[in-house]
């Protein structure tokens, strides 16, 4: 059931948008999540998954190692980090002082139709900090949020912000429909990571730099 008193997604969105620095890296989970964050703040550091569940926190670390100078930011569903859980022990373990994690908690697989969780009242929070994560929070309203996202944009993490939402069922439509290799180049091309170049019969490479 959705309670009313929980706030939208669009609405915590809205919050990331208008604290988020302008050198931040965004990774957005499939779904709304992905649609949504397209319709609040597109720009080209973001990257957008649309068919890979479970997958935005993986690659948000490996996006955080590899660029330690900025602000990486992931937006994981509850039902994607169950899905994938070994990820954020890894984040534990390697604890990425540049990377900040918002976790939708709806309850509820809302992408696939809305099949409730197998523990829709694990904490995610506390099972965070089991893994390593020490700074880990769950918030219920955007005033919080905005409050506890100010600081964890301005400290070291990683950071783990649990959010919890009303659930949405109804599928955003993006500005435009996603293209997944006009998202990879765009955002390769925003953080400056050379082009990789294939060739008819595989062993392409990467642009070389001379």
């Amino acid at each position: 059931m959705v309670n009313p008193q929980l706030p939208s997604r669009k609405a915590y969105f809205e919050v990331l948008a208008a604290e988020l620095p302008s050198e931040a890296l965004v990774v957005t989970c499939l779904g709304n999540s992905s649609y949504l964050w397209a319709v609040v703040n597109d720009r080209s550091k973001n990257f957008y998954f649309e068919d890979a569940m479970g997958l935005a926190l993986p690659f948000a670390l490996g996006l955080a190692a590899v660029q330690p100078d900025r602000r990486v930011v992931v937006v994981e569903g509850d039902g994607g980090l169950l899905m994938h859980m070994g990820a954020l022990a890894s984040v534990g373990a390697v604890a990425p002082q540049n990377l900040t994690i918002i976790l939708i908690q709806n309850g509820v697989h809302a992408a696939s139709g809305g099949q409730p969780l197998t523990n829709k009242e694990l904490d995610f929070a506390k099972l965070a900090q089991s893994l390593g994560v020490d700074q880990a929070q769950t918030v219920d309203n955007t005033d919080e949020f905005g409050g506890i996202l100010r600081r964890a944009l301005n400290r070291p993490g990683p950071e783990f912000i649990a959010a919890s939402v009303e659930v949405d069922l109804q599928v955003v439509r993006p500005p435009e429909p996603f293209n997944p290799v006009m998202t990879k180049v765009r955002f390769s091309r925003a953080i400056g990571a050379p082009r990789y170049i294939p060739t008819t019969f595989g062993g392409g490479g990467m642009e070389s730099g001379d």
